[in-house]
């Protein structure tokens, strides 16, 4: 594996040093504070992004597009809760034709509005102190509200800042300006959440496609299911890997089971996402946030005058496609790179992926146990995976290698509660690395994948290039159908911040 022990005290010297900057953010959430700039931004911190067949009853022919934000949300986080950046530009790029360039971007951009609710008090107007005015919030904007979240989206279809623009509009009456909904409060200001959020789900119309599309934007439940604490005391779960016992998958705690996240969801129709002709079904896609490049803060802020002016061109500071790239594969000293890099210059991390470190720091940890990592260099099971798409079933035509999400759209979908959890790994075409759905566990998927198992699919390589032992790693935090609903936007309710009423 390249790496010699040569004592006890050689092997202790190597382990805390590196299971601390590589291994403990192995099994972390898929982007959560991945890279050190953008733990000073968490509203640009993409969380997670999910790309796949649309599997709600009647909407096979579309797609889902699900970009996650601001993460480890909590819900009695008040009194200004997680609104999305206003001066942040949000983006879901997609490449139909394997080039590693964005055809179509969906750009979105957030506006908070200020209502400033005052209650008379001494026979003076003061402007109280919360987002709520004292009044239950149920409908679009209630008068119970004392902010006003708004967003608009633009069409890009080329190069995300040179092609041709037009404004995704409302269905029913062609509006340009969307609400979002207020957080999760509490069951006191807001009595049903779920059917007000519902009010924000939107039919919209988008430039050049011949069927309408639905969007969201809102909290949601955080789906994802991670052994945050105990991974990050050096790996130190119950459920290591090799001797595999039978309830391992399910031995230790989601650490976000209580957290929500900001959601931009989009389904849109598979015709208008591949390339024109639909000549190959495989599309690419990933996620990314962009602030401006100067920022001068106001040392007496105002209600005219905000806490910063900001101005310049976008820069790219979130990148998010395939999950665990920024956290397992890129090197620390790489991490803001790649988030502020486009998929046509990823030809710059390919090490990373042909001779990566993880499966090495994995055999350091349990290679007594029988863990050995593959030694097939350079890894094409992992360019497979993570730079190409896998051939045979979501590698387009022609391919730039570049890291994003692929999804083969001409693979059906599979109903909500026939799905399997680990995918393609596990005979399930229309799970990751085919797309990802809500559903996936993307943890144990990709714990085991880079220990070769794609190797005994004939998946990039051959069986005899696995290692030999079982490779059934996990970090024991069990992902099922409860993470998820079988409908648009398909994450849950996000929880409530005063759940004890």
């Amino acid at each position: 594996m390249g790496v010699e022990m040569t004592s006890h005290t050689a092997r202790a010297l190597l382990l805390a040093p590196l299971l601390a900057a590589v291994c403990a953010p192995a099994a972390i959430a898929s982007s959560h504070r991945e890279a050190p700039f953008i733990t000073k931004h968490p509203k640009t911190d993409a969380t997670d992004f999910y790309m796949f067949r649309s599997y709600e009853p009647g909407r096979a022919d579309y797609v889902t597009l699900i970009a996650n934000y601001a993460p480890l949300q909590d819900a009695y986080g008040g009194p200004n809760y997680f609104q999305l950046d206003p001066d942040a530009l949000y983006e879901i790029h997609i490449d139909n034709n394997g080039d590693a360039k964005e055809d179509l971007t969906f750009q979105f951009r957030f506006n908070n509005a200020n209502k400033d609710a005052q209650l008379t008090v001494g026979g003076k107007k003061v402007s109280i102190p919360l987002v709520i005015n004292g009044g239950a919030v149920a409908d679009v904007n209630a008068a119970g509200a004392n902010v006003r979240e708004t967003y608009s989206v633009t069409a890009v279809r080329g190069d995300r800042r040179g092609g041709t623009r037009g404004a995704v509009t409302n269905a029913s009456g062609g509006a340009t300006t969307f609400d979002k909904p207020l957080d999760n409060i509490g069951n006191k200001a807001i009595p049903n959440y779920a059917a007000y959020a519902n009010k924000h789900v939107y039919d919209v119309n988008i430039p050049g496609c011949a069927k309408p599309a639905r969007m969201f934007v809102g909290q949601r439940k955080d789906p994802f299911a991670v052994n945050l604490g105990e991974t990050f005391d050096l790996i130190n779960i119950k459920a290591p890997a090799v001797e595999f016992a039978a309830n391992a998958e399910r031995a230790a705690r989601d650490d976000l089971a209580d957290k929500n996240v900001t959601t931009i969801a989009l389904e849109v129709a598979a015709s208008c996402l591949t390339a024109s002709g639909g000549n190959d079904p495989v599309i690419g896609g990933w996620t990314t946030a962009s602030l401006r490049q100067g920022r001068l803060l106001n040392p007496t802020p105002s209600a005219t005058a905000g806490a910063s002016k900001e101005g310049g061109a976008w820069t790219q500071v979130s990148r998010l496609g395939m999950p665990l790239v920024n956290e397992v594969v890129i090197g620390l000293k790489d991490k803001d790179r790649f988030n502020h890099s486009k998929p046509s210059g990823d030809a710059q991390f390919a090490d990373y992926v042909t001779n990566p470190t993880l499966p090495a720091l994995v055999e350091v940890l349990y290679g007594s146990a029988g863990a050995k990592a593959p030694t097939n260099f350079p890894r094409n099971d992992l360019v497979a995976a993570f730079l190409t798409g896998v051939k045979g079933l979501n590698q387009p035509a022609a391919v730039t290698p570049s890291e994003m999400l692929r999804l083969n759209t001409s693979i059906a979908p599979v109903a909500m509660g026939a799905q399997k959890r680990l995918g393609v790994i596990d005979g399930d075409n229309a799970g990751f690395p085919n797309g990802r759905r809500p559903g996936d566990d993307v943890v144990d998927i990709a714990l085991r994948v880079v220990m070769g198992k794609l190797c005994t699919l004939n998946l990039g390589c051959a069986p005899a290039d696995a290692p030999a032992g079982a490779i059934r790693f996990t970090d024991g935090a069990y992902l099922d159908d409860s993470a998820f609903t079988a409908a648009f936007p398909y994450l849950k309710t996000p929880l409530p911040g005063s759940p004890q009423q």
